[in-house]
């Protein structure tokens, strides 16, 4: 009679919700439309959240600084797992705890900055998918010189609160060099200095410009756009974000499709298996996004071989 009543008190006890966290580099107000595919993803998996499922943000907004404190909140509010978004949220993420388990929706080369040890046996309590924005500069550059010919020099800005930066101004020369363009780095390292960046690149006559990544250069893609148009300089962006607030074009990772990924992972986790199981994900869906208006707006021509092979373009 005492087993029936235990197992009878124990099956009225409520179950334990999940309960997912987020380190996120966006605002609030912009985390909803780009965690969207992320969500959707959940539901389909059967995730109601305030029914069978519970959520909570931390954004970091590209002040670096503010990382490690945040992180450390969501460790001790005890989640189930923490979803990163970028390189600085997902180290942050891992320097806080080696207990909680941590998706990455993306990142820089996680193995070349020591976030995993190995994309097929990642170890410890971080899996994911990893991007490969670094290794696409070459591909950037091909694409702004068939779009201006006479490309000869690029200004490219850079963040070093970003891990990745050595690895992408590594890969840019590079590939600048086969296509004998110049590139003119310019270091960005708060607000005030985006501004200035744009009177350097025009006064030393850059024809067109490239970004790196991280947390703070996207916190800032409308003031960096709006400059871009206003001193008429073509560019091509990390993401498609910066296209559609008025970039010219980007060539990247799909992100919505790394972000459904991602919510298969938390799927997986929050069924038992351990992050350590989980193989390290690089992406294999890439877009070519062109923004018409801003083209026109620039006095631009896109050239028609270029738009044939534009997954979307935006008018």
């Amino acid at each position: 009679m005492l087993l029936a009543v235990y197992l009878s008190a124990e099956a009225q006890q409520p179950k334990k919700i999940p309960w997912v966290c987020y380190l996120i580099g966006s605002t609030a107000s912009s985390s909803t439309e780009s965690l969207k595919p992320f969500r959707e993803r959940l539901r389909e998996l059967g995730y109601i959240e305030g029914q069978n499922i519970s959520m909570e943000s931390r954004y970091w907004d590209g002040k670096i600084e503010r990382l490690p404190s945040l992180a450390a909140e969501l460790v001790r509010l005890d989640c189930d797992v923490i979803l990163t978004t970028g390189t600085e949220a997902a180290e942050a993420s891992k320097n806080a705890t080696k207990a909680i388990p941590i998706v990455m929706a993306y990142s820089g080369d996680a193995v070349r900055l020591g976030i995993v040890a190995d994309l097929a046996r990642p170890g410890g309590n971080i899996t994911g998918l990893t991007s490969i924005n670094a290794e696409l500069s070459g591909k950037r550059l091909e694409l702004l010189k068939e779009v201006i010919p006479r490309l000869s020099r690029v200004a490219l800005l850079w963040s070093p609160g970003n891990l990745n930066t050595k690895y992408l101004l590594n890969e840019t020369e590079s590939a600048a060099s086969s296509l004998r363009i110049t590139i003119q780095s310019v270091q960005m390292k708060v607000p005030s200095d985006i501004e200035e960046a744009f009177h350097g690149a025009t006064k030393k006559r850059a024809q067109a410009l490239m970004l790196g990544g991280g947390g703070f250069i996207s916190s800032h893609q409308k003031r960096i756009v709006e400059l871009a148009a206003k001193n008429r300089l073509p560019g091509v962006y990390p993401n498609v974000q910066y296209v559609e607030v008025g970039g010219l074009m980007t060539y990247t990772e799909d992100r919505s499709e790394m972000l459904r990924r991602a919510a298969e992972y938390v799927d997986k986790i929050l069924k038992g298996i351990k992050p350590a199981d989980l193989p390290v994900e690089r992406p294999n869906k890439f877009e070519l996004v062109i923004n018409l208006k801003t083209a026109k707006q620039i006095g631009l021509t896109i050239p028609p071989n270029v738009l044939a092979r534009a997954d979307r373009v935006i008018r």
